[in-house]
Formats: C-alpha cells, structure tokens, sequence
C-alpha cells in the first residue's frame, strides 16, 4: 500500500475543460480562463465569449459540456493558436534570418531587434554581463 492508502481517492471535475491542447482553469471566469490558450488576449477573448452567447461573469465549472464544444469549435474555426502560431511565429523569425536583413541579424546575435538601446540596458536579450578585463575607467 503506498503512503496515502487511507485517504480517499480525490475525483477530478469532470468538467475539466481542454481545448486547444491547454487544460483551462476551472474556477475561473470564462473570458480569463480563454486567455491561458497561447494566442487569445483579453480582446479575443471577449469576442468569443459575446458570438456564442456565453456570459462573461459565467466560471469555467458552471459550462456544459455543449459550451465548451462549441467554444473548441469556435477556436479551432476562426484563431491560429497554440502550435500553429509558435510555428508560425518561429518561422517568421527563421525566414528573417536567411534573408539576412537588419532584424535577422539582430535575432542571430541575440540583440533587440526592435530599435532600443544597447550601450547600457538590454540585459533581456544580451543575458548577464561578462567582465571584461581592463575595462575599469
């Protein structure tokens, strides 16, 4: 018998939703809750939730099973997201680097790509500081 052998066995909610590949939060509310789905903001969100007719204060538990169908069916129609879009926006990036262009060369060294400063700050992107030997002044 293993260590918990006298507790009892918790039941999962049935009504975990998973949709896009992501198990979304069950306590939460619904145009929250769509937002742990890689490629879905507060904005699209709210768009979802107001074409199918689903309250926004509603909580993820309190969804059929027919709610969450057609929010799955709804995403799957209308959004790229989760891998698709990682692909996408990986290969975005890729294709910037074999043109070589400005902000290819940048994503290459591993600098900001976007115009910002670099002579202090950019610690993000450039990773920590290495000392460089009589460099005091």
């Amino acid at each position: 018998m293993g260590r918990h052998a006298n507790r009892p066995v918790e039941q999962e909610n049935s009504t975990v939703a998973r949709i896009a590949g992501v198990n979304i939060p069950t306590n939460k509310r619904v145009e929250i809750a769509l937002t742990y789905i890689h490629g879905i903001g507060p904005a699209k969100a709210k768009e979802i939730t107001t074409k199918l007719g689903i309250e926004p204060q509603r909580r993820v538990q309190d969804l059929s099973d027919q709610e969450v169908l057609q929010i799955r069916e709804a995403i799957d129609a209308g959004y790229t997201v989760e891998g698709d879009l990682r692909r996408q926006v990986a290969m975005n990036i890729k294709r910037l680097m074999d043109l070589a262009c400005y902000r290819g060369l940048r994503h290459r060294k591993g600098l900001p790509v976007r115009g910002q400063r670099t002579h202090t700050n950019a610690r993000t992107r450039k990773g920590k500081a290495k000392p460089i030997a009589g460099k005091k002044k």
